[in-house]
Parts: C-alpha cells; structure tokens; sequence
C-alpha cells in the first residue's frame, strides 16, 4: 500500500496534509498521535470506508481498488465495537469473513469452512468454535474478531484498537499474535494505539500523526520523536 500527497480532514479540521509513504507485507505498523489526532479517521480512509480525502492511496499497483468489490478480498478491517450477540457463536462470526467468496446466498463451501476452522486455530481459539459471544471475555472476543479478518484470507489487515479494554498481559499477546501473523503470512497490519511502549517493543515500523504531518519510521527513531514531540522518555 502506498499513499501519495494524502491530505484529510474532520469537519474543518486538517488532520493530515501531503502524507507519503509506502506500506509492505510482511510487517506490523502501529499508528499512534495524541486524542483526535485522526488514527481512526486514517484507518477508515486507508479501508476505502471513508472517501472524504484528497490524494492517492495505491494497494498493490490500483489506485481505484478502493473503489472496487474486489477491496473486501484485499482489506480486512477491524474495528473497536464490543460484539456481545446473545447465542451466535464465534464459528459464525468468524464465518462472516467468507462472505466475499461465498455465492449470492451466502452458502459455505467445504473450503470456505476449512478456512474458518483455520482461522480459528491460527489465533488459538479453535476449542472456542461452539462457545457464544456472550458467554466470553473482552481478550477472547477481540481474537474472534482478528480471526473474522483471518478468514476473509486478506493481504491487508486494518485494526482501530485493538488492545482496547485489555489488561495488560492480552495487551502483549494480543500484539505480539498480529507481529506473528504479519511475518509468518506475509500481511502488511497496521494497528491504531494508545500503547506506546508495546507499540515500540511488538512493532516493525511506527506511523506517527503529528498534526498535520505523517511520519512513518523504525522504532528507534520513533522512541526518539514520541520524546520530543510528547515530552516522555520511553527509552
């Protein structure tokens, strides 16, 4: 994914203006910046859920693929909801994520519920399958919806979050699942967080917001900005 002369705004607001930058598989992008400072506004754009931008955004060599059905096979997205749906199990909320390949009733193939059992075991929730939402915690639902975005079999993941209402050992599992599954199958994610240690521990690269500028930069040299630009030393 590459962004060229990106500029967005909230209302009246300039978030981001001119951004450059170039995104690849294989790695974990956490994107921080102060409260409003348009994480999630960036996110939605960068999804093709928000076309209110000015500029490029090019994923594997289209531009117009944000615009196209065939962005739910390229970009999965993760948002904060809490998803508590009475009786619905986790096998079906994961299975939701086959709904770009399924036909037009949504039936499921043998391949599509092997994908499903998959994406399951891959974030190790497999003995979870039958479990409802309901009857589980933040942690655990937060995996079932990465595991959705497993199986929508995407090269892009986009997450707003996702270390939202975790303590701070899931904060850690959690990150260091997406840095695994960004290297071991070749997925470019990108997180939006307020965890700036773990972000600089679990992370290949880190997109900083500093109104309007995006600064995307190996950890080092990110620890050194986060310091003058918050004022703290996290190194």
């Amino acid at each position: 994914m590459t962004v060229k002369d990106l500029s967005l705004s909230y209302g009246e607001r300039c978030l981001i203006k001119g951004a450059q930058a170039d995104f690849s598989c294989g790695e974990l992008v956490s994107l921080i910046g102060r409260n409003g400072s348009g994480k999630s506004t960036l996110l939605r754009v960068l999804a093709g859920l928000n076309d209110n931008y000015s500029g490029e955004i090019i994923v594997d060599g289209d531009s117009q693929l944000l615009r196209s059905p065939e962005r739910a096979r390229t970009i999965a997205f993760v948002n904060t909801s809490r998803i508590r749906i009475p009786n619905m199990r986790c096998a079906d909320i994961v299975a939701l994520g086959r709904s770009p390949y399924t036909n037009w009733i949504g039936k499921m193939q043998p391949e599509d519920e092997r994908i499903v059992r998959e994406s399951l075991a891959t974030i190790g929730m497999a003995d979870y399958a039958e479990r409802t939402l309901d009857t589980m915690s933040d942690g655990e639902c937060q995996r079932v919806m990465i595991a959705r975005a497993l199986a929508q079999d995407t090269p892009i993941i986009l997450l707003d979050e996702p270390t939202s209402f975790l303590d701070l050992p899931n904060r850690y599992s959690l990150m260091q699942l997406l840095a695994d599954l960004a290297h071991n199958s070749n997925k470019f994610i990108m997180l939006s967080t307020h965890e700036l240690d773990i972000a600089l521990q679990c992370s290949d690269r880190i997109a900083l917001i500093d109104t309007p500028d995006l600064h995307v930069m190996d950890c080092e040299s990110a620890a050194n900005s986060i310091s003058k630009i918050f004022g703290i030393s996290l190194r």
